[in-house]
């Protein structure tokens, strides 16, 4: 699979220096690079301080013309707005010439022949790109299939930078990193906006994400929440999807004679106690719920059971079909 990164970052303005877009493009593009066990990822090309516009736009257009699975463009510097539209501004910007126009970016992914092609911008006024199609008659006035973009701003926002680093990009490393991983390891467009949303709350910067796919693609995977080997038993816990795994004291290690504390029949047992560990592992990313019981222990101790959550089926569901 080709996947190519085009990441840059500006501190260097003549009139306005910043201090964190050096930092979060060469973080984003070390992350982007592998995968957590190390496996090749993207096939990286990192900018710093491109100074003249006609350099950075002709990187874009070369990203872009490749017919690659993944092409994605990051930038982070500054952001502008003129009558005539919203920019990526670059250090030659003149009055009314601040940079890559924004409806121009967007022109050139629409047309790329990239399958996919991912455009995440953190700059002042990044949400501009999506109402520069409305703005730029003739130009772009929708996103083609398999174009996702990501901003960390709405077009009339400034982005934050705080201790060396933009807002936006210090929770997007975080969430490459592995906090929007879903169970599978797999890391999403999708699963970083939810990340980010999530985490800045009321907060009055908003990212913007837009996006015209069948289906998301991973960006990068890391290592699950969850083992794979305890996924898959949750078609050996629960051979049906209405079932109920049956539990007892036995399937709590603490209950224990050798540990000075009230203990009930029947004592911990090994080999259920690994199946509890496990049932465990599976309740705290949501897939299973103990049954009459607020906690996983009561449910053991009272000898209730746990099942799964409507989401454990959908899993549930996925492993049979894997395992067919």
């Amino acid at each position: 699979m080709s996947r190519h990164a085009l990441i840059v970052g500006i501190d260097n303005y003549p009139n306005a220096p910043l201090s964190g877009a050096i930092n979060d493009a060469t973080a984003v593009a070390g992350l982007l690079k592998t995968n957590e066990d190390g496996s090749a990822n993207f096939n990286v090309t990192l900018l710093k301080d491109v100074q003249k516009k006609a350099v950075l736009k002709g990187e874009i257009i070369k990203l872009f013309a490749a017919a690659s699975d993944i092409a994605l463009f990051y930038f982070a510097g500054h952001g502008g707005i003129d009558p005539f539209g919203y920019h990526i501004v670059t250090p030659d910007m003149i009055q009314h010439d601040l940079g890559v126009p924004m409806s121009q970016l967007l022109a050139i992914v629409n047309g790329s022949k990239a399958k996919n092609k991912i455009i995440i911008l953190d700059c002042c006024h990044a949400g501009g790109i999506d109402e520069t199609a409305l703005m730029s008659k003739g130009i772009s006035i929708y996103l083609c299939n398999g174009v996702t973009i990501l901003t960390s701003s709405r077009a009339s926002e400034l982005s934050v930078e705080s201790n060396g680093q933009g807002v936006f990009t210090s929770l997007l490393v975080e969430a490459l990193k592995g906090g929007s991983a879903d169970l599978n390891g797999n890391i999403t467009p999708g699963s970083i906006y939810a990340f980010i949303d999530k985490v800045l709350g009321p907060h009055e910067q908003r990212p913007v994400f837009k996006t015209n796919i069948s289906e998301f693609i991973s960006l990068r995977n890391v290592k699950p929440p969850v083992p794979h080997e305890v996924m898959n038993n949750l078609g050996v816990f629960f051979p049906g999807r209405e079932d109920v795994f049956a539990l007892d004291p036995s399937f709590e290690d603490t209950n224990d004679p050798a540990i000075v504390h009230p203990t009930t029949l029947p004592y911990a047992d090994a080999e259920n106690v690994k199946k509890f560990k496990q049932l465990q592992q599976l309740q705290s990313v949501g897939l299973v719920t103990p049954v009459d019981r607020p906690y996983m222990y009561f449910a053991a101790m009272d000898s209730t059971g746990c099942k799964l959550t409507t989401l454990g089926k959908h899993y549930w569901k996925m492993m049979r079909h894997n395992n067919v």
